[in-house]
């Protein structure tokens, strides 16, 4: 059957090597991944194997952000893992390259990786080159804040139509510190990706044998070294990856993912942790969406690299953490060249703060944990009053309308792995707020997701989320709110009596969704505090 396909007898003499990636048409982020896998083919020719390419599938939050089709992106994580376990396991390939892009396909691509635990690496296809409007670099969270200043009519039409054709030029992923960027910063940083893979732009000319190649080659000499993944997947290597995103001011979908990623590795790792790295890494990074540069220029100033070069001097990097290039992170680090003049990475001696850029709180409101984006931001304990929503439309509608105020905390609920299902990322509504000029003046809370917020106060990740009873399911209008990050404090203040009253009539709404990938999705899935992993035993 192979025969009939192209291979031969030469093919058959040499281990084959899985080539997975998420080529898919609708976006930017995959659609080179078909022209990226022939390069890291050649790679894996050239070093002595066979390849054999294999195409999983992939969701676009950029596009599908605001809609019902959001709801299918988390779920689509799980969907990347098995799809590319069962292909491997199915055809007893001996290792594995996966080529990820988009925000779902980087973890989704790691979990696989773990589980297998065959020689093998994920490589990261690329950032998008940032658009220009009016002189300025722009990304697609540029694009999503203007909706904002449109509705209220700092924009025009015509204004938001040019930036909308500009802001995405070509292939890759989305330009800022969003999710894909930040994970794949985390990855690189983790080492289950080569140093200096991700920072090369998607359309850069040193992609094809620098980076793709190189990954081919490197995955078939994993192969005679017997180099799993397992030997880069323990525990001082996910503190590495923790300390990047902090350092970078990443997305908070980091929590999430390495949480499922530590799951499948067996390697123990808790939400906690996340907030006690985070207290003791600088923040270095100046990026969009919430800083001034884009991925493009994190390359140009030294990448990834040059930013773990940087914590290895602030002793907060595990430098022995082995990676699959065989080398230890520590030297890798060290080999990053700095580029001169270069302001996106902060020297130790000027951080943009002196610790990370999120926050674990918990409190009467969270009491298995929420994540709140502080990169850039100085917050002191506030009050809000609460506006309260049981659909991302609803609350983006109302921001739009005019209908939140100075000192309301929206409240955005039934929007967790299982209530949503599949934890919506109010990136919409976020960015409807900023545009709006209501940055520093409102809150947003949520069981489910936001990545590129780019104001303060904004909480996420709420567990338990609404659908299983926690107590963001009895928050009414009107109720106080008090978010308080020097203390990691989240509360609802209302009476006891009050809770246990609305506890007992208190249901949540039918599901809205009760066959196929969804319903299945909602009934397996896991806390967020735990991953939103749906192959817990």
């Amino acid at each position: 059957m192979m025969r009939a396909v192209g291979y031969g007898d030469d093919d058959f003499k040499q281990p084959l090597v899985g080539v997975a990636h998420a080529w898919i048409e609708i976006m930017p982020c995959n659609f080179n991944h078909r022209e990226q896998a022939e390069w890291v083919k050649e790679g894996i020719r050239e070093a002595g194997g066979t390849p054999v390419e294999m195409n999983t599938i992939a969701i676009s939050d950029g596009i599908a952000m605001g809609t019902e089709g959001m709801k299918a992106s988390l779920v689509s994580r799980e969907v990347v893992a098995d799809s590319i376990e069962l292909v491997t396991r199915g055809h007893l390939l001996d290792a594995l390259v996966c080529i990820s892009g988009c925000d779902k396909t980087i973890p989704g691509m790691v979990m696989a990786l773990a589980r297998l635990d065959l020689p093998g690496l994920m490589v990261y296809g690329g950032s998008i080159m940032p658009g220009r409007f009016q002189g300025k670099d722009v990304t697609i969270g540029d694009v999503y804040e203007a909706v904002g200043r449109h509705a209220v009519g700092k924009m025009t039409d015509e204004e938001l139509h040019e930036l909308e054709t500009l802001a995405c030029p070509g292939a890759g992923a989305c330009g800022g510190q969003f999710t894909a960027n930040t994970m794949a910063t985390a990855f690189e940083a983790l080492g289950i990706s080569p140093a200096g893979s991700s920072r090369v732009p998607a359309i850069d000319k040193h992609r094809r044998r620098d980076v793709m190649k190189a990954a081919g080659k490197r995955a078939v000499e994993m192969l005679k070294e017997d180099f799993r993944p397992s030997r880069v997947l323990k525990r001082e290597n996910f503190d590495n990856a923790i300390a990047a995103v902090m350092a970078t001011g990443g997305s908070t979908n980091a929590v999430l993912h390495l949480l499922a990623c530590a799951r499948e590795a067996g390697t123990p790792l808790a939400l906690q942790d996340f907030d006690d790295i985070s207290a003791r890494t600088p923040l270095l990074a100046d990026m969009k969406p919430w800083g001034r540069f884009t991925a493009v220029d994190m390359d140009r100033a030294g990448g990834i690299m040059l930013v773990l070069q940087r914590l290895a001097e602030a002793k907060v990097l595990n430098e022995h953490a082995m990676t699959v290039t065989g080398k230890m992170i520590g030297d890798e680090a060290r080999a990053a060249k700095e580029t001169h003049g270069q302001e996106v990475v902060r020297p130790l001696a000027n951080p943009i703060a002196k610790s990370g850029g999120m926050m674990i709180l918990k409190g009467s409101l969270a009491p298995d944990g929420a994540v709140m984006k502080v990169a850039g931001h100085l917050m002191k304990p506030s009050r809000f009053s609460a506006r309260v929503f049981e659909r991302e439309e609803d609350a983006l509608t109302a921001v739009l309308a005019g209908q939140i105020k100075e000192g309301d905390v929206v409240v955005i609920r039934y929007e967790g792995p299982k209530g949503g299902p599949g934890m919506r990322e109010m990136l919409s509504v976020t960015g409807a707020i900023v545009g709006a000029g209501l940055a520093e003046k409102v809150a947003l809370i949520t069981d489910g997701r936001f990545s590129g917020a780019t104001h303060g106060h904004v909480v996420g990740h709420i567990a338990p989320e609404a659908a299983d009873g926690g107590p963001i399911a009895l928050v009414r209008d009107g109720d106080t709110i008090l978010i308080d990050p020097e203390s990691r404090r989240i509360d609802l203040q209302i009476p006891d009596a009050e809770v246990r009253g609305r506890r007992a009539t208190t249901l949540p709404p039918e599901p809205r969704y009760r066959t196929g990938a969804m319903a299945k999705y909602a009934r397996l899935v896991s806390s967020a505090s735990e991953g939103a992993v749906t192959g817990l035993s």
